[in-house]
């Protein structure tokens, strides 16, 4: 699996999803919009053509228009940019023989726990492994300078 393929598999589902609440406004505002120029089509055709409230309305509804379908483009943009990255959760794995200092680390598995004794042996002296630290990886920010 990529990198990229891996980064896409951590994110949260959810991060990916617009608010139901700003699209419930955004959709009841491009309405209200569609309305408006009804509305202002219908004062500009009627028999004495009332030209000042079919310009006010267009205009209530183009700015409206404008306003929901840039809403809509900024929150998408903005729920694309956001990424949940779920942290590794690493296991050390180190040998029961005090003598021996060999350590390795592997990815969490369900069911581990610390001191918890494993089948496998030693790769060095043969003696029984146990696990002695579970912990998360934590990447640290990138700092950006300003130049």
């Amino acid at each position: 699996m990529t990198q990229k393929q891996n980064d896409k598999s951590q994110t949260s589902p959810q991060t990916k999803k617009i608010s139901t609440y700003i699209t419930i406004i955004v959709l009841i505002v491009l309405a209200l919009a569609i309305v408006a120029l009804i509305l202002a089509a219908n004062a500009a055709l009627l028999t004495p053509p009332d030209y000042t409230a079919a310009g006010i309305l267009a205009l209530i509804g183009v700015i409206a228009m404008t306003m929901s379908v840039f809403t809509l483009y900024q929150s998408r943009r903005q729920t694309a940019e956001m990424k949940i990255e779920i942290p590794k959760v690493m296991t050390t794995i180190g040998c029961s023989d005090m003598k021996c200092d060999s350590k390795t680390t592997r990815e969490f598995q369900r069911g581990d726990y610390v001191y918890k004794e494993l089948d496998a042996p030693c790769q060095k002296c043969a003696s029984k492994q146990m696990i002695t630290a579970i912990y998360k990886e934590v990447k640290e920010k990138e700092k950006k300078y300003n130049v």
